[in-house]
């Protein structure tokens, strides 16, 4: 591993305009520089560079970051390879970190198996190009499929011989030892009989390559000739050190740079629709091979677009392929497009039968919105009430696990007017899921708050400062200068809270500004000396306080990775090197780089001449008033909430009782709080 000292000296010698001006032409706008974003079709130059900030964002996609994030979004690579390709840029010399003997041998092993997937992904496509065998059978395999050779050479597709230990007889020729073949599962033994065996013997292989490109894995299928009568048409490589079945995607090294640049990604099922796509002149194609897309996988497809096409064939299996994982898939805010092939027909065979014109026209014109693709087919010709009521609350319940609103209001409009439903039923049912999502999240909540310890810097025995201008530990939301605790919901502030949908309260908003708070000035101390009860003094900077302040209640951001960027900036505290804006822009997490950059960047700067100096105490004055923001929407969302759940209550007194009594307590909580708000926190933002 690199060490510290050098990622610091590649990171200082680093120059965001010099590594960006090798891929965007830039020119000079005020102190900054200007040029077309590489990272979306940009007609006009909204990719801002700072050579003070050392960072790049653009105002259209928000994409950008230090010189290692650019490195990254663009190349497509890791944080390491990001590094090293700026070492050699500056002629820096790489210094190894002295590993420990543990990280030695993972790192070793790691790098092994990557090795020796890479000699056998050779070695199969050499066997398909030269060896008598691999020429009559694997090769004509091959074009019988209309697969051209370029399209072979692309993808590095191969043939394994039908000799049993062909493979295993190489490698270990070759010197690889037969523990790696057994753990990259190239080979099997069993256990009386000791021999190596090749897995994929007889079978033409699709080799997997992850997104920076290494071999993780293999595909290997049976002939056409002999597939009759076999089950197991496809043999893949075992989940192993390099390699998790639910984390890959056939084809996305080879279409991340079209994907980007389409800003849609079509998904297929098997490595052949992916090929033939390609073929057709159609790159951004991926598989997910038969199973249903996993949260790993969406998130490596979010890296690119968030824009999906499901392309399947048209009979039953495909409907069904078509309809797994979309729940997850609009969760995590993808817009999804289906569209279904004629009967008899997959992407592959389609493909192979239009030309690449008449197979991109097929697409625009036939594909759907998922949401109206789910209508036509659960609901529109169904005349069993029972069967159609399902279909409907199915299509709500997929409508209302989408975080845009304005997005579900548009879907749940064009649902009532194609089905001929009030708006408002759809509506209170949409709501009904969202309350049970709601609770279940709440449940699962105060499970993890049940697991969790106080922060380190706060001794869980020690009491809690009073915060000068703040609110003390245990009353959240209680002015410090009120003689009487305003009360809590029941079971707690956070209770009450985490029934929260960020984007229709306008919790998101601030909590985004508190993150910024956190990236620009976490370091910085904004209450020194503060006494405690028992008269100790500590002092907290920025992510301490907010840190605290939030613990008290086991409140949590609605964004993980916010909580992430606040957890950090607290563990960092403890160095006294420690500088929250470099940190974050020069985070390795490239989600984490570009978030900070984008949060550092003001669109519209002064020049040089032209530097504000903020008053003494402001920093603190202004993250008091956002915190107290921060509550009073919390509390506000809870009383919609509340006074939700009593027009919807079943007529249970005890139920309903309640939720008036913490209706009153919100109502006093949120009087405090505004108390505080037109008093003594007023200070301009």
């Amino acid at each position: 591993m690199i060490d510290r000292a050098t990622v610091d000296k590649i990171l200082d010698a680093a120059q965001i305009v010099d590594v960006v001006g090798d891929f965007v032409t830039l020119r000079k706008s005020g102190v900054n520089y200007k040029g077309l974003c590489p990272f979306h079709d940009d007609k006009n130059p909204s990719f801002m560079v700072s050579p003070a900030k050392n960072i790049c964002h653009c105002f259209v996609c928000g994409k950008g970051g230090t010189p290692a994030g650019f490195l990254m979004e663009h190349e497509q690579i890791s944080y390491p390879e990001a590094l090293r390709w700026l070492a050699r840029k500056y002629n820096i010399e790489i210094v190894e970190r002295e590993q420990t003997d543990e990280e030695r041998r993972e790192q070793t092993e790691r790098e092994s198996m990557f090795i020796v997937n890479e000699w056998a992904c050779q070695w199969f496509h050499d066997t398909l190009k030269n060896d008598p065998d691999g020429v009559a059978i694997g090769r004509q395999y091959f074009r019988s499929r209309g697969i051209r050779d370029d399209i072979v050479e692309k993808f590095s597709l191969g043939y394994a011989p039908q000799r049993r230990d062909a493979l295993a007889n190489a490698a270990l020729k070759k010197g690889y030892k037969a523990d790696y073949l057994l753990k990259t599962g190239l080979c099997y033994s069993r256990d009386d009989q000791p021999q190596l065996v090749d897995r994929y013997r007889g079978r033409v292989i699709f080799p997997w390559h992850n997104v920076s490109g290494k071999v993780v894995a293999f595909g290997g299928r049976l002939l056409d000739q002999r597939t009759k009568g076999v089950a197991q048409k496809y043999v893949n490589s075992p989940d192993s050190d390099i390699y998790h079945k639910e984390r890959e995607l056939y084809g996305i090294y080879q279409a991340k740079r079209a994907i980007v640049k389409e800003d849609r990604v079509f998904m297929v099922e098997g490595y052949t629709d992916v090929i033939a796509m390609h073929q057709a002149g159609i790159e951004n194609v991926v598989a997910n091979s038969g199973t249903a897309l996993s949260q790993y996988q969406i998130r490596l497809l979010h890296r690119f677009t968030q824009n999906i096409t499901l392309l399947y064939d048209g009979d039953e299996a495909g409907i069904h392929a078509a309809m797994r994982g979309t729940d997850m898939l609009l969760a995590d805010g993808m817009n999804i497009r289906v569209l279904l092939l004629p009967d008899g027909h997959d992407p592959d065979s389609f493909a192979r039968a239009h030309s690449a014109e008449e197979l991109r026209a097929y697409i625009d014109d036939n594909q759907q919105d998922f949401i109206s693709f789910k209508t036509k087919l659960n609901v529109e010709g169904i005349s069993d009430p029972v069967k159609r009521s399902e279909g409907i609350s199915g299509i709500v319940k997929s409508i209302s696990v989408i975080p845009d609103p304005i997005l579900r209001s548009t879907y749940l409009s064009d649902l009532a007017s194609r089905l001929g439903l009030k708006e408002q039923t759809l509506i209170s049912t949409m709501n009904k899921f969202i309350r049970q999502d709601k609770e279940n999240r709440l449940k699962e909540q105060e499970r993890q708050a049940r697991a969790t310890t106080a922060p380190a810097d706060v001794p869980t025995d020690a009491p809690a400062p009073t915060v000068p201008g703040g609110f003390a530990a245990g009353e959240p939301a209680t002015p410090a200068t009120t003689t009487t605790s305003a009360p809590t919901a029941p079971g707690g502030f956070a209770p009450g809270v985490s029934a929260i949908d960020p984007a229709n309260s306008g919790i998101a908003p601030l909590e985004t500004l508190l993150v910024r708070e956190v990236i620009r000035h976490g370091e910085e101390v904004v209450f020194d000396n503060v006494e405690t009860d028992d008269g100790q003094t500590v002092s907290l900077n920025v992510a301490q306080y907010l840190s605290q302040d939030l613990a008290q209640d086991n409140l949590q951001f609605s964004n993980p990775l916010y909580n992430r960027i606040l957890a950090e900036a607290v563990a960092q505290s403890s160095d006294p090197t420690f500088r929250a804006e470099h940190y974050f822009t020069s985070h390795p997490d490239i989600a984490v780089s570009q978030l900070a950059a984008r949060l550092i960047t003001d669109r519209h700067q002064l020049g040089g001449r032209f530097v504000i100096t903020p008053r003494e105490g402001a920093r603190r004055q202004r993250l008091l008033h956002l915190v107290m923001d921060y509550r009073m929407s919390l509390v506000n969302q809870r009383l919609h909430d509340i006074q939700d759940a009593m027009r919807h209550s079943t007529g249970d007194m005890e139920s309903l009782m309640a939720l008036m009594q913490e209706y009153k307590d919100m109502q006093e909580l949120r009087n405090a709080i505004a108390r505080r708000l037109g008093s003594d926190v007023m200070t301009t933002r």
